[in-house]
Parts: C-alpha cells; sequence; structure tokens
C-alpha cells in the first residue's frame, strides 16, 4: 500500500471549518467512545477526513510521511487531521479490511456536530462496503467471523465453536476436544478461511488460553473480546428459527448435540446483529462442521508448503493458489479452490470423483474449452445473489442474473455432447441438475420475469429501465413522455427553420440537470443570429463552448417533460422493488446453480494446469490411510518448476511401510533438501484436493494432516525467539500427530547449541519413530542421526516395524580445483558433511577466513571417513566415528535420549516466557550430561 509521495500531501483536500463548526465537531470526536482498533472516517461528500491518532495512523501508514496532518482547532482543544480523497479512501478500505486484519472501519455521515455511524466493517464481516471493496477486484474469499468458547475440565479442554459467512449466509456449529497447543482449533480456523473471533473476554486471563492467543496472532486472525454472558444459548432456537431457511425441527435436532458450541452461535448471531435486518430473515442455511471430514493444516504447514498468496510473492506462481488459479467466472471459481486449498479431502471416493472429472477434462479438449468458453460470461452469482437481498438492491443483479442464466443451456449442452468413459458421472453430477434447476418452475421461471418486465433494448443504451407494457400506468406515462419528446423535437426544428441553421449540426438540443431542455449553438454561430436571439429566445448561459438558450414553448414542454419523467421514475421504483424481491425468491436455485458452476471451472482450472505445464502432470492412485505407501516417482514442485529460468530436476521418493516410512535426509546446503521434502507435501496435499501431480507417477496413502517445521521464521515481534519457535512448531508435531499423518522437518535443533539441538533431534526422531509412527521426512546437518537407520537391524526391533532410511542429495567436489557442484539428486545413503565450507566459497569468502575454517574443522572432526558424494569411487554407506560404540552402550544410551525427549515434550512450555523454558531446558540437559558419565554413547555428545 503506497500513496502519493509527500509532495502530494500539500494537495490533499482541504478540511475548511469555521471556527464554531470546528468547535462543534471537536466536542463530537472527542465523545465517541474508545476504540484502539477502529479507524474512523467522516465523509465531507467529496472526500473523508480522519481524526486523532487514526489520523496519525494514516499518514504514517498511507502517506508516508506526517506533513499530511493538519491541526483541527487551536491549543488544547485541538486534534491532528488529515484529508483523503475517494480513490484513497477506497484503497485504504480494501487494506485495512481484506490485508491487515488488525483494525475495523467506521464511516460516519453528517455535518457539523450532528453525525452519525452509517456503516461498520470488521475483517470478518465486510458487507458494508463490499461495493467499495470489490468494485474492480474479483472476492477471492469468503470472509467468515469465528466464535470460540473454551472450557477446561478434568484437565481435557473441549472447544465449542461457531462460524457466520455473511456472503454465503451460512452458520455453522462444531464441538471437539483439543490438546494443550489448540492445534484443532488452529486448522478449524485456516480450513474455515477465519478472518475475525470472538472470545469471552475473561479468557485473556487464563494462562492455559496463553497458545490459543498466539495461534490467533499467527494466523492473522482478529480478536474481539466480548462479555462472558453475550455467550448465552438462551432463545437461541427460536432466534435461528426466524433466519433459517425452512423448518425449524430439524435446527432443534442438529443443536441438541451441543453443549458449550450453543454459546458460541449465539454471541455470533448477537454480535454480527442478524435479528436485526429483516432481509436475514429464512434466508440463511446452517451446518454441523465436521472437523473429519478434511485434512488438517496448521499456519505452520500453509506457509511451508506455500498454499495461499502471499503480498512478498514475486509472481503469481510462487503460491500454489496462484498456479493454480486458472478459473474464468467472475470470484466464484477462485473462493472454491481458495477453500478446497484448505479443506483436502479424507475420503477417497470423493478424491476419485474429483479426479475422474479432471481426467474427463484433460482427455476432452474439445469439452474443456467449450466449458471454458461459456464460463468466461458468467457473473459472480453467489455476490449477485447476495445483493438482491439488501434493501439498496436494484435492477443491475436481476440484469446480470439473467444474463448469466441464459448462458446455462450452452453449458448443458457441451456437457451432454461428452460420450467419454466419465459420462455418467458428469452425467450425474452436473446435467441432470442444472437441468432440474433449469424447469420451468425454477431457473426459467426467472427468465421469463426478467425478459417480461425488464426492458432489454434500452440495456445496449446503458440504461436499467423497467418495460413501459410491464404496468398499465407505466405505459401511460410511457405514451406521455413520448408524445412531449416529439413535440420537443417538433420545436427543434421550428427553431432551425426560424434561426437558419442546420438541426443538429450548428442548433443542437440538450438536456441537462441544471436547465432541463435548451438549444445550443457555438460563439461563431451567435454572431449569426444575435438579433433574433435577443428578440424571440432568452439565453440561459455563455460559455467559451457556446451559447445555452431557450424559449417560452420550450421551456413549458420541459417542465412537463420533468413532471412526467418524475411520476414515471416514482412509478417504475415500486415495479423495480416488487421485479428485485421477486427475483430474490429463486435464491435458492441461484445458489445451487453458482456451486455447480464453480466446481466445474475448479476442476476445469486443475485439467489446464495439468496439460499446459512443459511435462504433464499426472492422475494419482489414492488408498485409504491404512493401507499403501506414498510412493512419487520423478516429483517435482509445482511452483519452482514454473519460475522462469529454472531447470527443475525431479525426483523419487519411497515413503514405504517396514522399508522406508522414516526418511533422513542429509547433504549440503542449497543441495535441494528443503525443496524435495515440501515438494513431497504439496503433491499430497495436490492429490487430495482432486488435483492432478507433477510427477511420472505417484501413489499416495490418505494423510489426515500435514505437519511442517520448515525454515527459520523468527517471531520476535510476538516476543518469541526462533528457537522457541521451533519448538512450539515441534511440540505441536509431537502432541498433534499420528500414524495418519505426514511429517516434514527441517533443520530442527539448529538454534541453539550443537549438542543440545543434537540431542532433542535425536529424541525427536526416536519418538516421531517409535510412538506415532508417521511418515516422515526429516532433514538434517546432525550426520550421527543416520545410525538411527543401523539401529533398526541390530537392537531395536520396534523400530525396524516402521522403517528407518537414510537418504542424502547428492554433490560432487572437483579433485584439483575443490569446487563444490550441486547434483539435486536425492540418493539412497547417508552424507556424513554439510560441506558449508564449500558454500562459504561459493559464496566468495575471504580465502584466509575459507583456509581457518577447514583447519579447525578438521581439529574437531569426528567422521574419519570421507564424505558419500558422487566422485566416481565407492563409499561405504553410513558414518564411522573414531569412537565405537557397543550396541549395549547405544541402546542404553538411546533409552536415555527418548527419557529426555518425554520430559521435554511434558514441558508446558506455552505457559513459560523464554528464559523460563530455557532454564527448564538447561536443566534437563544437566541432567542428561550427569548420566552420560556411564554411558559412552551419550558422552560423545557432550
Amino acid at each position: 500500500m503506497t500513496a502519493s509521495d509527500s509532495p502530494a500531501a500539500n494537495k490533499l483536500p482541504e478540511l475548511k471549518l469555521d471556527a464554531r463548526q470546528a468547535q462543534g465537531f471537536i466536542s463530537f470526536f472527542k465523545a465517541l467512545p474508545a476504540d484502539p482498533r477502529a479507524v474512523r472516517f467522516f465523509d465531507r461528500r467529496d472526500y473523508y477526513t480522519v481524526h486523532g491518532e487514526n489520523a496519525t495512523f494514516i499518514a504514517r501508514t498511507y502517506y508516508h510521511t506526517t506533513t499530511a496532518l493538519r491541526q483541527l482547532g487551536s491549543g488544547s482543544e485541538g486534534i491532528s487531521s488529515v484529508s483523503v480523497n475517494k480513490n484513497m479512501f477506497e484503497a485504504i478500505a480494501r487494506d485495512l479490511l481484506l490485508e491487515r486484519t488488525d483494525h475495523t472501519l467506521e464511516l460516519y455521515e453528517g455535518s457539523g456536530s450532528n453525525w452519525n455511524l452509517t456503516k461498520t466493517g470488521t475483517p470478518g464481516n465486510v458487507g458494508s462496503f463490499e461495493d467499495i471493496l470489490f468494485a474492480n477486484n474479483d472476492m477471492q474469499d469468503s470472509p467468515v467471523t469465528v466464535a470460540l468458547f473454551p472450557v477446561f475440565r478434568e484437565n481435557q479442554c473441549t472447544v465449542g465453536l461457531g462460524f457466520v459467512d455473511m456472503t454465503k449466509r451460512k452458520l455453522g456449529t462444531v464441538e471437539f476436544l483439543d490438546d494443550s497447543q489448540f492445534t484443532n482449533t488452529e486448522s478449524v480456523l485456516i480450513a474455515l478461511g477465519c478472518k475475525e473471533c470472538l472470545l469471552p473476554v475473561e479468557c485473556g486471563r487464563s494462562t492455559e488460553l496463553k497458545p490459543l492467543y498466539n495461534s490467533l496472532s499467527r494466523c492473522n486472525v482478529l480478536l474481539t473480546e466480548r462479555k462472558k454472558y453475550e455467550f448465552k444459548s438462551r432463545d437461541l432456537v427460536q432466534d435461528l428459527g426466524r433466519i433459517i431457511r425452512g423448518s425449524v425441527e430439524p435446527v432443534r435436532d442438529l443443536l441438541s448435540g451441543f453443549d458449550y458450541a450453543l454459546g458460541a452461535l449465539g454471541a455470533l448471531i448477537s454480535y454480527v446483529e442478524l435479528l436485526a435486518d429483516d432481509s436475514n430473515y429464512g434466508n440463511f442455511t446452517i451446518e454441523k462442521y465436521n472437523l473429519d471430514n478434511y485434512m488438517r493444516l496448521d499456519y505452520a504447514a500453509m506457509r511451508a508448503l506455500n498454499v495461499l498468496e502471499s503480498k512478498t510473492d514475486l509472481n503469481k506462481n510462487f503460491s500454489l493458489f496462484g498456479l493454480m488459479n486458472r478459473t474464468c467466472t467472475a470470484g466464484m471459481g477462485k473462493r472454491l479452490l481458495n477453500r478446497w486449498l484448505k479443506q483436502p479431502l479424507l475420503d477417497v471416493h470423493e478424491i476419485i470423483h474429483r479426479l475422474d472429472l479432471v481426467q474427463a477434462f484433460v482427455e476432452d479438449p474439445e469439452l474443456r474449452q467449450g466449458l471454458r468458453q461459456h464460463l468466461k460470461r458468467i457473473s459472480d452469482i453467489e455476490r449477485l445473489t447476495h445483493a438482491l437481498k439488501k434493501k439498496t438492491a436494484n435492477l443491475p443483479p436481476v440484469i446480470k442474473l439473467y444474463q448469466s442464466s441464459i448462458r446455462l443451456p450452452y453449458i448443458r449442452d457441451v456437457l451432454e455432447h461428452y460420450e467419454g468413459q466419465f459420462s455418467s458421472l458428469i452425467r450425474k453430477r452436473y446435467s441432470e441438475p442444472l437441468n432440474f434447476w433449469m424447469d420451468e418452475e425454477r431457473l426459467n421461471k426467472f427468465i421469463a420475469l426478467v425478459e417480461v418486465s425488464v426492458d432489454l433494448d434500452q440495456l445496449e443504451n446503458g440504461e436499467y429501465m423497467i418495460s413501459p407494457g410491464y404496468d398499465p400506468n407505466l405505459a401511460a406515462l410511457k405514451n406521455e413522455l413520448t408524445a412531449i419528446e416529439q413535440q420537443i423535437n417538433d420545436l427543434h426544428k421550428q427553431a432551425a427553420n426560424d434561426l437558419d441553421l442546420s438541426l443538429d449540426k450548428a442548433l443542437k438540443l440538450e438536456k441537462g440537470t441544471q436547465f432541463g431542455h435548451a438549444f445550443r449553438i457555438t460563439k461563431k454561430e451567435e454572431q449569426k443570429v444575435r438579433k433574433k436571439l435577443t428578440n424571440h429566445y432568452i439565453v440561459l448561459e455563455t460559455r467559451k463552448d457556446g451559447i445555452k438558450f431557450t424559449n417560452t414553448k420550450l421551456k413549458k414542454l420541459g417542465d412537463q417533460y420533468q413532471k412526467l419523467l418524475s411520476d414515471y421514475t416514482s412509478c417504475q421504483k415500486g415495479i423495480v422493488a416488487r421485479v428485485v424481491d421477486t427475483s430474490a425468491t429463486f435464491s435458492e436455485v441461484f445458489e445451487a446453480v453458482a456451486a455447480i458452476l464453480a466446481e466445474i471451472d475448479v476442476l476445469l482450472s486443475f485439467a489446464d494446469l495439468a496439460t499446459s505445464c512443459p511435462i504433464p502432470y499426472v492422475r494419482p492412485d489414492i488408498t485409504p490411510s491404512d493401507q499403501g505407501d506414498i510412493i512419487l516417482e520423478g516429483s517435482r514442485h509445482p511452483c519452482v518448476e514454473a519460475q522462469d529460468g529454472v531447470n527443475f530436476i525431479p525426483n523419487d521418493c519411497k515413503l514405504v511401510r517396514g522399508k522406508s516410512w522414516f526418511q533422513i535426509i542429509t547433504g549440503p546446503n542449497m543441495g535441494g533438501k528443503s525443496t524435495f521434502i515440501r515438494q513431497v507435501g504439496v503433491n499430497v496435499l495436490m492429490a487430495q484436493v482432486g488435483c492432478f501431480v507433477p510427477c511420472e507417477r505417484a501413489t499416495i496413502s490418505i494423510r489426515d494432516c500435514i505437519f511442517a517445521r520448515v525454515g527459520a521464521g523468527d517471531c520476535q515481534l510476538r516476543g518469541v525467539s526462533t528457537f522457541m519457535q521451533e519448538m512450539l512448531e515441534t511440540a505441536s508435531i509431537l502432541k498433534g500427530a499420528s500414524e495418519k499423518s505426514l511429517i516434514i522437518i527441517d533443520e530442527l535443533g539448529r538454534g541453539t547449541s550443537t549438542y543440545d539441538g543434537f540431542g532433542l533431534a535425536w529424541a525427536i526422531c526416536e519418538h516421531l519413530v517409535e510412538v506415532t509412527r508417521a511418515p516422515t521426512l526429516f532433514a538434517t546437518h546432525f550426520h550421527e542421526l543416520t545410525s538411527l537407520a543401523h539401529a533398526n537391524a541390530h537392537d531395536c526391533p520396534n523400530l525396524s516395524s516402521v522403517g528407518v532410511a537414510n537418504y542424502h542429495v547428492g554433490a560432487h567436489i572437483d579433485p584439483s580445483s575443490r569446487k563444490l557442484t550441486m547434483m539435486y539428486k536425492v540418493e539412497p545413503g547417508a552424507c556424513d558433511q554439510s560441506f558449508g565450507i564449500h558454500v562459504a566459497e561459493l559464496a566468495n569468502f575471504p580465502e584466509d577466513v575459507v583456509n581457518l575454517a577447514r583447519r579447525k574443522a578438521e581439529e574437531l572432526e569426528d567422521f574419519s571417513q570421507p564424505s558419500n558424494i558422487s566422485d566416481g569411487s565407492e563409499k561405504e554407506v553410513g558414518c564411522k566415528r573414531k569412537r565405537v560404540c557397543n550396541p549395549d552402550d547405544m541402546s542404553s544410551g538411546a533409552a536415555r535420549a527418548h527419557r529426555f525427549l518425554e520430559e521435554f515434550s511434558a514441558l508446558p512450555l506455552d505457559q513459560m516466557d523464554l528464559k523460563q523454558a530455557m532454564e527448564h531446558v538447561c536443566k534437563l540437559r544437566n541432567e542428561l550430561e550427569k548420566d552420560a558419565a556411564n554411558s559412552p554413547w551419550l558422552q560423545q555428545f557432550f
């Protein structure tokens, strides 16, 4: 968000108030209730003003200078002010409500000391500002407001949750148990696309809820605290009965299964004031949200896999959404794709149905292109339907819905012409439902209504008018208007003859708001007819571009025309309201059709992506979570290979139960470890969304969750260090992952000392292998971890049932020049050095620094064998140390390290500050070091 540079601040609209007006406004402004989140704009008709602390915030954030500030009033009573023009106001509104999600927006209208709040908007409820926010942009996401009611009892936390989507007019509720890190809650917030969250204000005093507040902050959710008494369920069934479509009995049955979620739903209905707007009555739906329907994704996974767009993306292909978004419809497809990426499926049959449809579109280019051609002409039916229900609705939404509706037969015909192997699925999923909604009692009835009531011929002139023949009174008024217009045109001809001027070319007839009907000639023509003009006409205005004039007959006819036009507009207004209200009764039809078209749009987008890439994507084979393996042959990272100038090197990933279910990946910096493990996560996510994947062949066992600990992004603005953030994310994995999850960990333990970091990494690995037993990709520079793979066959039979395998990314060192070349291939076996010094050479470190580093490394080197790299000679896979421990030492040492992990994972890190956490970790480390006195295997780490 940028504004004009500081010189433009001098060109801002100037707020001109006399002393009395200024004092009145200042008194009103200072009497407003304090709200640090609210940014308050005051509509001055031609521009807007912002005052007080808000003015300073706007000047610094959007004008990037305080020179834009002006003083309103004098002395201590004065307040800072800044003016904002219309375009800038719209840009700020978009940033505050769609991007920042840490402020609310208020708009006041009035004058002097008399102002009224006319519009309010929050990140979760943007309805009041939709016309501004999406005037020239598609609505890419449906903002959702969530209310949470967490209850701790018997060492368990139950979370009651309610949510509302105002765009789709949908309510939902769910109740579930959660762990101390609130991993389930975070995944639901992500899946729903939550922008704002209501919590009882009393929750802020609970240390147990600190991780929940951290989660809201991570997910960029605006926190709104409400009094606890607002979370009540009294009269909830009655209230819902007024706004929910259909009978109240299903609502009562749905709510009977909840305890704490009812209070959350009650607070939500009160906060968004659903009962205050009559247009909501009978127009909402309600559902029970099921956590088990979708893959769980937390913020760390969404960030690691680059699922959604970010401000820092250099191009649209940086994110999975940007890459996959090839939708045609105006907004509907984008929003559905956004939701699908946050809600990958767990139902094998539904995933296969999506893949079948994508395959149909991939294999039949004619079908694909035919559908896309027609979908491009479909408006945003969801938003137009929502607009119909507003009190200010007019004819444009009706017309656009009509124009989209008449395209549907073409879309249906294209679908019915398909005769491939999936024709029965397409018929059942799309053709038959479209025929149902398009019958004479539904969509065709709406089309007939519009064709009878609206003057479609006027659309070419950009006018939205009721057809005169639709109403007898309107028809009579239209006839009178036509007769008057004819008399005015006849008078125009008479004046042209009288003044001896050519009609239209020299003597023009104009119709304006100031003078009504009037004649106009240029100053050059005026010289020829000045005498007649003075004697027989009345001059209205003289300007550089000409003279406007009239006569008594034209003025009389013009007045008659204006009165008739006023009567016509008034009569039409009532009819427009009836047409809009009648159109709104077809909302259920429009919503069903919109869902069908949006789904077709997204699946076509998947097919277009799969076929348009230089190396086409393939259809993955899908198996249940308790069956099959994860096999990706020739897999690629879709976003990386889409970047300009990238020649991506594919890699195989074979996560096989009992053999390589847990993979330890070593290798040099910049060798491709991070990209490899991320691309596995991205491929799994894409498959469960129903998309083809960038592989040569793919088999995927369904995962219920993807956990990612990737990168070292600091959270220091929230008072959390890199290492503490790493530990918090790892704690979420240890507590939330199951054997049905997929775990991706990159460079764990680098934020502390080498020995502490290695100890943690070893213990965490062993816990994941022995307890969690989930498929895991663990990229690391701790090459000692590779000995876990050899423990399988020797002393740890419980490890062999999972299967631990070593892999490394290849590199080649030229013997003569010692130059390091990355191969970017993932190969079996361990790599026992990280080539950090070679990477430093690539970064042009001074030669003396590199030499000193190499000498120090040789002094400290524990490994006796050179690295396993592609230099043409055969090396032994694994690592040999100078100090060799017997199996009993390794087993007992590993058991003590495992106990260290259990003690660490039991620490309530979420309730500690950094200093307390580090004190406890150091204590555990010291105890481990003390026990290492009797364990040669543990001693090597201290």
